[in-house]
């Protein structure tokens, strides 16, 4: 196989771990902290999870080992969406494995959850693991969203473990996935199977973190990845001086990643999706906040511009979510098949603006034709509508356009704006980790093991400390049941991790929030520049603005 001179050097380094965890698996004592309690909703959550709920958190220290002696079977599942790292945590999870015996084994499920239910796995060794270590991707055994919740399933995954001799899985995933492992965790333990559950806390997007997690593996690199790109189109602008780029980034649920991006690049404008719902802002409002940008710029001669848009801002906006309601309603059972049987966009828009509330075709008809047809496309599988698929970037310049126009009529805008569209996602989802990804998810793994030797269940491998060299980190682990709440999903009430949105009164969005203002009329960009792996420590072991600001 024919490899890059970057991947031959990648598998050759080295990654750091914390002190207490380089002393040798047989010197590692266990420290136990406090009782948990879930975030929300605490009897719900102890009633649901009796014989998870209320343990305690636990830090490793050096020190006489508690460890088991018995041989460890172990099995490892990717899950959810890629994330820089992952194949650094099985590496973790093997190398710590074997360092205890080398009779330990580490299995790999295939292609996510549903590898374990099918009994779809390989069996690793070091000629296998050392091909991906330090590198980015899944493809070490794939991934899969399967969900792991029925007892079906836990049934299965039961049998499939006492078959290989199993006492433990690592289920590798986001909130969903991590949820599933608490549910499956819980499972186990009640009927007494001898299998423990434990997770690692993985998504670029960011929004899995609290005070204890205080970063998800892959968000390191991800957002380095846009932010390097971002710069290089900040660098185009400002040579070029005739365009304004709409750069959507990935982040569904949280904007943690357009804050990360706009910390380390600093373009004209950022929404962050959280801001946009606590002051309720409308389509109008978000346009007109943007074309004030590009008007203040036009006059001092600048008629170029870079926007960063999160992926699910719209969302956020309240008219827009109340629009996506009422198109969910409006297509629900057989009136998809009719509104689908319509020939022409013509019928369909009339046959939209019958059945919409006249507040709501209002905020239709104010979008550009592009836009209302995306929101007619394919549906999920529950019939609602993929917001996802919908174009934010060329929504908000195509409404930008408009209030430029109604300005420039008015004679207040002298200015030009020719946009430009791009999108940011799957460019960083397997990108080569960095250093610090790369150790983090060592140290993920190395700590997953050590978690399991010593009898833990329904825990996620847990590293902190996390903005001070790696040497200084600390590990441990956290129950599962800490992070969770009940929400409403799919018309049921359901356990699970709370997702962690941008903190408008939290550091990095008020040092954001501060500077904003002169970002969005000034020509302030900065140029981080591509990931670095080999040099100085400042330069190549550089955590996040938004860790750095955290913990400041």
């Amino acid at each position: 196989m024919t490899i890059s001179p970057l991947q031959k050097a990648r598998y050759q380094y080295e990654p750091k771990l914390p002190g207490m965890l380089r002393s040798g698996v047989d010197k590692i004592a266990v420290k136990e902290g406090e009782p948990t309690q879930s975030v929300a909703d605490q009897e719900t959550i102890k009633s649901l999870f009796p014989n998870t709920y209320g343990k305690n958190e636990i830090t490793f220290v050096e020190g006489e080992s508690t460890a088991s002696p018995d041989k460890q079977v172990v099995g490892v599942i990717l899950s959810g969406g890629q994330a820089p790292g992952g194949h650094n945590v099985i590496c973790g999870l093997y190398d710590a494995l074997k360092a205890a015996s080398p009779e330990n084994v580490l299995i790999g499920f295939k292609n996510g959850p549903s590898g374990l239910i099918d009994d779809d796995f390989v069996v690793f060794d070091d000629e296998f693991i050392d091909k991906y270590r330090n590198t980015g991707g899944f493809d070490i055994i794939g991934s899969g969203r399967t969900k792991l919740e029925t007892e079906e399933q836990f049934k299965v995954a039961a049998d499939v473990a006492k078959k290989h001799g199993m006492n433990a899985i690592v289920i590798i995933g986001g909130d969903d996935s991590n949820t599933n492992a608490a549910v499956l965790a819980e499972y186990m333990a009640a009927h007494d199977t001898g299998v423990q559950v434990i997770g690692a806390p993985k998504t670029i997007d960011g929004d899995l973190k609290n005070d204890d997690i205080e970063a998800s593996f892959g968000f390191d690199t991800a957002t380095k990845t846009y932010a390097e790109l971002i710069g290089n189109i900040e660098r185009d602008a400002n040579s070029a001086k005739k365009y304004w780029h709409f750069i959507k980034v990935m982040g569904r649920s949280a904007s943690h990643v357009a804050l990360e991006a706009a910390l380390q690049t600093q373009p004209n404008i950022c929404l962050i999706s959280e801001e946009v719902a606590a002051k309720k802002m409308s389509l109008s409002e978000i346009a007109d906040y943007i074309a004030d940008s590009v008007e203040k710029r036009a006059a001092n001669g600048d008629n170029f511009g870079v926007a960063i848009i999160p992926e699910g801002v719209v969302e956020f906006v309240p008219e827009f979510s109340a629009l996506i309601a009422e198109i969910n309603e409006l297509l629900a059972g057989a009136k998809a098949d009719e509104f689908n049987a319509l020939p022409t966009w013509k019928e369909k828009y009339e046959f939209i603006k019958n059945g919409l509330t006249k507040e709501s075709f209002e905020v239709f008809d104010i979008l550009p034709e592009n836009i209302q047809q995306q929101l007619f496309l394919e549906r999920d599988p529950h019939g609602n509508v993929q917001v996802s698929l919908i174009e934010s970037e060329k929504l908000f310049s195509a409404l930008v356009a408009n209030k430029l126009k109604e300005r420039k009529e008015k004679g207040t805008y002298k200015g030009k704006f020719s946009p430009l569209h791009h999108f940011f996602g799957y460019e960083g989802r397997c990108a080569f980790p960095s250093n610090f990804d790369a150790d983090y998810c060592y140290s993920l793994g190395y700590n997953a093991a050590l978690l399991i030797q010593n009898g833990f269940t329904g825990y996620l491998s847990k590293i902190s400390n996390l903005s001070k060299p790696a040497a200084e980190w600390v590990a441990g682990g956290m129950p599962i049941t800490k992070m969770m709440n009940i929400e409403r999903r799919h018309g049921e009430d359901k356990p699970v991790i709370r997702k962690a949105l941008v903190e408008l009164d939290g550091k990095p969005f008020q040092f954001f929030a501060d500077n904003r203002d002169n970002w969005a009329v000034e020509t302030a960009y900065l140029y981080p520049g591509a990931i670095q792996y080999y040099g100085p420590e400042e330069v190549c072991d550089l955590t996040t603005k938004t860790l750095k600001l955290e913990q400041e």
